[in-house]
């Protein structure tokens, strides 16, 4: 069996399980949220897959020639009747890295070179907005990738390795980015539930000391507010001035600071070089859907 990894693009966009039956299609978000009346423009694609079909991949949309996070959100976001309008507009396309079933049979065990080969099998004749990822065994072509596809919006690539059998549950690609990017807990925020100041962070790496973010653009501020509320974040009160925090935390320059927990955390995507400063930097809220 073959050691041997490829390289695959890591797009901008929200991972997405499509999930073809005999009766209907289903697409499903990580959060576990069904969001096929969002993307009816995938759900019709997907229909042309057989029966028994799942595939894991992203949802992106391409706008100015590269793909554009916030406008993913904005599909994933949308009534019904307003997905169809933007399915026009915005339409979405579909990049499968993996396939875990076919025609019924479950091909999670399978070495990744074999289920690569199902899987462009199954997407290459359907064409867009079906495709698999583009991926590649050579490493100068890698590296070229790597360089040049930033300006597309790629965000870097995913490696794995070509023996390796479908990770359900747990982590094992590795994942090349061009920047100090990474996922980390939002447990709480400072300000008021209407007006949220900075983050509350716990990041994957490091003594998992919480640390406070550097402050939310407007953007984020409406963001983080809207997704507590959802989340029922605690200290959530009428008057936002009589509700206690939760919690105190160490900020760099401020000493002990008081913040509202959220439970469940969020996660955010931040910008962060050290566990001193400057703080982290939040690139963007990830809802999952």
């Amino acid at each position: 069996m073959s050691h041997e990894t490829h390289r695959s693009l890591e797009n901008d966009g929200h991972r997405l399980v499509v999930v073809r039956s005999a009766a209907e299609v289903t697409l499903q978000a990580r959060s576990g949220r069904i969001v096929t009346s969002a993307f009816p423009d995938l759900a019709a694609a997907a229909l042309q897959l057989p029966a028994g079909t799942v595939l894991d991949g992203e949802v992106v949309v391409w706008h100015a020639g590269r793909t554009d996070f916030a406008l993913v959100q904005r599909r994933a976001a949308a009534t019904a009747a307003r997905a169809a309008v933007l399915a026009q507009s915005l339409p979405a396309s579909y990049a499968a890295f993996d396939v875990l079933e076919l025609a019924g049979l479950d091909v999670r065990a399978r070495p990744y070179e074999r289920r690569r080969t199902l899987l462009v099998d199954l997407l290459l004749p359907l064409g867009p907005p079906l495709q698999p990822v583009p991926m590649t065994t050579d490493p100068e072509l890698a590296a070229t990738w790597y360089e040049t596809l930033p300006a597309s919006g790629i965000e870097g690539l995913v490696v794995k390795r070509l023996d390796q059998a479908y990770p359900a549950g747990r982590r094992g690609w590795q994942k090349l980015r061009h920047t100090d990017v990474r996922d980390a807990a939002v447990v709480g925020y400072t300000g008021t539930p209407r007006r949220p100041l900075a983050l509350v962070l716990v990041l994957p790496v490091g003594d998992q000391t919480p640390l406070v973010s550097s402050p939310l653009t407007a953007a984020l501020r409406r963001e983080v507010a809207e997704a507590a509320a959802a989340r029922g974040a605690a200290g959530r009160a009428a008057e936002p001035r009589a509700a206690e925090p939760r919690a105190t935390v160490t900020a760099i320059g401020l000493g002990e600071v008081p913040y509202r927990t959220l439970d469940p955390p969020l996660t955010a995507e931040v910008r962060h070089t050290s566990a001193r400063h400057p703080p982290p930097e939040v690139i963007r809220l990830r809802t999952d859907l």
